[in-house]
């Protein structure tokens, strides 16, 4: 598992400063719920949160609304994105307001059917992609989650001159502020190889990522959060160091980095994210008791909205490290470190939108979910969940640091009642 690497005055002013210099502030976000969609009582999440500009919707399975799922894998994609249009219509939009999705699969090999069928679903409305294999879901054998955009106007594909490209998403989406990038692997966009060389692989990722950038204006100063998917294969002190050559020092983007079981077209890396258009809507967020990184920062605001690195139970400081021994247990510190995140930026977990949660063992889900719930409001935020790789031996190391059994990542949205006398305590 990953640990993502100012007074308070200070912070409010140029929070402050960037919301009356951005957009407007967002009005308290809905859950979304589609009409006779039976909800159960104990849930952990919104099916989705309209957010104002945007609106977030949680992983979807292929159950259908009576609980069965069809013995075809096709035909459960297809289940899959009925789940995902109810709650886009739910809304009050359609599918063409979709710009990003991200899928994953329980076994990649049908990544070719998932591919197919998705195209035929969404027509000439491709949306930006992610795609990645993970060893677990919460309904077998594909879930998606995605983002909606309210306002179509800015809404653009994003096409690099000259690529060989035969996905069913966009390379990129553009809206009026942002640019949503689909998952760029670390293969030569051509012919498809991939080289043997880990560097070169992430080199050829983060390549195609700015090639992604630069053809809708923009480069890699503008990106705001990024999903670094990498399999066992590639070591992550290789990915972090040619990582951290593209991005200014201290000033990178928030970052949920994670280890999956496969990846498309036998790639082992694989970058997606999102970027805002206006560098002056963009500012990183550092609680003081976290030094500068260059491979992460806690969070970035993309005007209103604030993306958050993911997070696990790893306590900051001198002898730092993982010391619970349970799941439960090791969220409340996760949660804990993202809570300075936010106080670092005049927020609260009310505001909070999405979440993305990475299980060790998603048998632990029935012990997480009623911690995971304390920190939310009357509007819980829309989730994505997932386990990506076989679990960890539960053990300490000879410092008596325990394995990551989870992490969370998030995305909040500011609210019109801005709290402009200062971060709630």
């Amino acid at each position: 598992m990953s640990t993502p690497l100012v007074s308070r005055t200070a912070g409010l002013f140029w929070v402050v400063l960037l919301v009356s210099a951005g957009s407007a502030a967002q009005s308290k976000p809905r859950a979304v719920v589609p009409p006779g969609a039976t909800v159960p009582t104990n849930r952990a999440f919104s099916p989705g949160v309209d957010a104002g500009d945007y609106v977030y919707i949680s992983g979807q399975g292929p159950q259908r609304p009576d609980g069965s799922v069809s013995s075809g894998f096709g035909d459960q994609v297809r289940q899959v994105l009925d789940n995902l249009k109810a709650i886009v219509e739910a809304a009050g939009l359609d599918m063409k307001h979709v710009v990003y999705t991200q899928v994953y699969l329980e076994d990649m090999s049908q990544y070719g059917e998932m591919n197919r069928v998705f195209g035929e679903y969404f027509g000439k409305d491709l949306p930006a992609r992610a795609v990645s294999g993970v060893a677990r879901l919460p309904q077998p054998s594909v879930q998606i989650s995605a983002v909606a955009v309210r306002d179509l106007a800015g809404k653009r594909a994003i096409y690099p001159p000259n690529w060989k490209w035969d996905e069913a998403a966009a390379p990129g989406m553009l809206t009026k502020d942002r640019l949503f990038v689909s998952s760029m692997p670390g293969s030569d966009p051509a012919s498809g190889r991939v080289p043997e060389n880990p560097a070169e692989q992430v080199d050829m990722a983060l390549d195609r990522m700015q090639a992604v950038l630069k053809a809708a204006g923009l480069d890699f100063g503008n990106m705001v959060f990024v999903n670094p998917y990498l399999t066992s294969t590639i070591p992550w002190r290789v990915m972090n160091e040619r990582y951290a050559r593209r991005f200014e020092f201290g000033n990178t983007p928030a970052r949920a980095t994670i280890e999956v079981s496969s990846l498309p077209g036998g790639a082992q890396v694989e970058y997606t994210g999102v970027a805002v258009r206006d560098l002056e809507q963009r500012k990183a967020v550092r609680p003081k008791n976290m030094p500068p990184s260059p491979t992460a920062s806690p969070c970035v605001f993309a005007g209103d909205t604030l993306y958050c690195s993911a997070k696990d139970g790893f306590i900051p400081g001198p002898h730092g490290g993982i010391f619970a021994t349970t799941t439960p247990h090791q969220l409340r510190q996760s949660m804990r470190n993202q809570l300075d995140n936010l106080e670092e930026a005049n927020m609260t977990f009310d505001e909070v939108v999405e979440t993305h949660v990475y299980l060790d063992d998603l048998s632990d889900l029935a012990g997480f979910d009623p911690v995971y719930k304390e920190y939310f409001g009357a509007v819980l935020p829309a989730r994505t969940t997932v386990q990506q790789i076989a679990p960890t031996a539960r053990k300490p190391d000879a410092g008596d640091h325990f394995p990551g059994l989870e992490q969370v990542s998030l995305i909040a949205v500011r609210h019109v009642a801005d709290r402009a006398a200062g971060p709630s305590r």
